[in-house]
């Protein structure tokens, strides 16, 4: 309800995260009513903070009356992963080229993977995310190949917490999906079929960075390919070794930014 909190106790920097989380799940513009709703915060509440967000250029304001991100938070997530970003970019122009195929590189960012470059195919395949967007870990391949990669701490804790299942194919059974995550790391890489959005399927390697997990590259292809999925092997396995290179260089904590586990 959006007359009172259910989650009394709050700091104002997780009620703050809250009305961001709002914007991030709808991904377009929110009366305060719905703000305060998904934010479980009262009205009055909901209303000072907008108001003070705006006042910041965090938030902005429409003209029929509602609230969207403003442009000063989209160019602090921009900066999110940006080293990484610009270092890759011409190799994953360079992936794309070969493939001709939609073409991504993806970090963790807690629970999810989120997409720091991504060039889409000329090729009629659904978009789940584009780049900025974030998708769950365990439904892309790309989610998959980095969580199968990450230190033991950090898979027990993901499985440990409810999965989201958006399509019939997607794993939620917190045993299977170890099962594959340990398949994943023996073979080096990760595919998908319809496990995010039906009508797709997808094929990850992983980036390392001085031995770790760095990120993860993939391409996304329509679901009648799945097939011939294992011939793209090669070339991503070549374009993860020369960002490996590229990138080695730099810190790592610097070129991710981006690496809590957390329940978004």
């Amino acid at each position: 309800m959006a007359g009172g909190s259910r989650q009394p106790g709050r700091s104002v920097t997780e009620k703050i995260s809250a009305i961001f989380s709002a914007f991030e799940r709808e991904r377009r513009p929110l009366s305060l009513t719905e703000v305060a709703e998904h934010a479980d915060l009262p009205l009055s509440s909901a209303h000072r903070m907008v108001k003070d967000l705006i006042g910041h250029g965090l938030l902005t304001r429409t003209a029929d009356g509602r609230y969207q991100v403003g442009l000063r938070l989209w160019r602090l997530g921009q900066s999110v992963g940006h080293q990484l970003r610009e270092t890759a970019h011409p190799y994953i122009q360079d992936l794309y080229s070969l493939t001709g195929e939609t073409s991504h590189l993806a970090i963790r960012d807690g629970r999810e993977v989120l997409y720091i470059f991504r060039l889409y195919g000329t090729k009629r395949v659904a978009r789940s995310s584009w780049s900025g967007g974030r998708l769950p870990l365990h439904t892309t391949a790309v989610g998959k190949v980095i969580l199968a990669h990450e230190e033991e701490w950090v898979q027990e804790a993901f499985l440990s917490l409810q999965m989201d299942r958006p399509t019939r194919n997607t794993i939620d059974n917190p045993a299977t999906l170890a099962r594959e995550l340990a398949q994943i790391r023996g073979q080096g890489y990760a595919t998908t079929y319809e496990e995010q959005r039906l009508g797709t399927c997808s094929i990850a390697v992983p980036v390392f960075h001085s031995g770790q997990i760095g990120a993860g590259l993939g391409v996304v292809l329509s679901a009648d390919k799945f097939p011939t999925l294992p011939r793209f092997l090669p070339t991503l396995q070549a374009v993860s070794r020369r960002i490996e290179k590229a990138t080695a260089h730099i810190p790592l904590e610097t070129l991710l930014e981006s690496s809590r586990l957390g329940d978004h």
